[in-house]
């Protein structure tokens, strides 16, 4: 069977500040199961990039093997896009965006991708603090292969085989935070009103973005029993506190009571507020944060928002004093310095 998605669009549709709409920032009609979560993640990436006025052209998507790394074809159409190995897309997404920094790298895995075959890609590209949004779509198995538990399945976890998870789960947003990434944040799948301010705010953000997503499958892994599934989240889930994101283009105001929210801003000038729940609860302190996640987790809760977030944590062109032109641009004469140069160095392993 083959699908179409229709040409015909209402004429006033709304437009971004580069006269597009909606539809520029889609990709093509998703063959994902009907219902899945990875669907909702791609709907809040395509509304995220059209409100925050993103040029298609200067965006990179990268992804690995799963499901999840199926879902860039279903986004952004007009975009870059590399479809690396199994595990391996922060190595692409390393080498990519050495040669030009210029453009917005947006990562999308899954728990296998991720957790499993490229955790230690994982581990490597948070600590050199690549500039970039690293999203997983974490359902806690691997659709792609009949529904086997995953690395982040919980323990005693129980998908549609019936049969309780025996293992410890890798909880991903505390090995982020453990290793350095400066933005750390969990979403759910259902819960647009947050994923979508968490995405903007992470594409805005300087430096390694890590954004776990639950997002339930549908067909191997929506039980009651579950600690992924859509009836388990939604009755365990507690957030950070709301959230809103305020490009820096736009008027920064809210409407808030003295003390019920904390404002937290970006390299560009953005603004984060988060009308916090918990006045507990300081996104600034990353020891916290892991504690918040494990005591969550404790009360078999699900601890979404945003956890975490360094504004002054440096990215890795800044730690390595990279030229600011893409690799491309650069001419014979910023390539090849000269023998004078080569002599200097020589001389200097003398």
């Amino acid at each position: 069977m083959s699908y179409i998605r229709p040409h015909f669009r209402h004429p006033e549709q709304p437009v971004n500040d580069l006269g597009y709409t909606r539809r520029h920032y889609e990709g093509s009609l998703s063959t994902l199961c009907a219902g899945c979560g990875h669907d909702s993640v791609s709907a809040a990436i395509i509304q995220a990039c059209f409100e925050l006025s993103l040029p298609p052209h200067k965006i990179a998507k990268l992804s690995g093997i799963g499901c999840s790394s199926k879902t860039p074809t279903y986004f952004l159409g007009k975009s870059h896009g590399f479809n690396s190995v199994h595990g391996r897309m922060p190595s692409v997404a390393t080498g990519a965006n050495l040669a030009n920094r210029e453009m917005i790298y947006i990562g999308i895995s899954g728990d296998g991708d991720t957790a499993s075959i490229g955790l230690g890609q994982f581990a490597h590209v948070i600590r050199r603090g690549l500039n970039m949004l690293y999203l997983v779509a974490n359902n806690g198995c691997y659709g792609l292969t009949k529904g086997q538990d995953s690395a982040t399945a919980d323990r005693g976890s129980v998908s549609r085989k019936g049969v309780p998870n025996p293992f410890e789960a890798i909880d991903l947003c505390t090995m982020a935070l453990q290793t350095g990434a400066s933005f750390v944040a969990r979403g759910f799948s259902g819960d647009k009103a947050q994923l979508e301010p968490l995405i903007k705010a992470a594409l805005c953000h300087k430096g390694f973005a890590f954004i776990d997503v639950i997002s339930p499958c549908v067909t191997f892994n929506n039980t009651s029993r579950s600690s992924m599934g859509y009836e388990f989240v939604r009755d365990h889930i507690d957030a950070t506190g709301k959230m809103d994101f305020v490009p820096l283009r736009q008027e920064i105001s809210a409407n808030y009571e003295p003390g019920s929210s904390q404002e937290i801003t970006l390299h560009d000038g953005s603004v984060i507020h988060l009308y916090k729940k918990n006045g507990a609860l300081h996104q600034h302190d990353r020891n916290q944060a892991i504690r918040n996640l494990q005591t969550h987790r404790e009360q078999e809760q699900i601890l979404t928002g945003l956890l975490y977030l360094d504004p002054d944590h440096c990215e890795f062109h800044d730690t390595l004093g990279t030229v600011k032109q893409p690799l491309r641009d650069l001419g014979e004469g910023d390539l090849c310095p000269g023998s004078r140069a080569l002599e200097a160095i020589n001389a200097s392993l003398r």
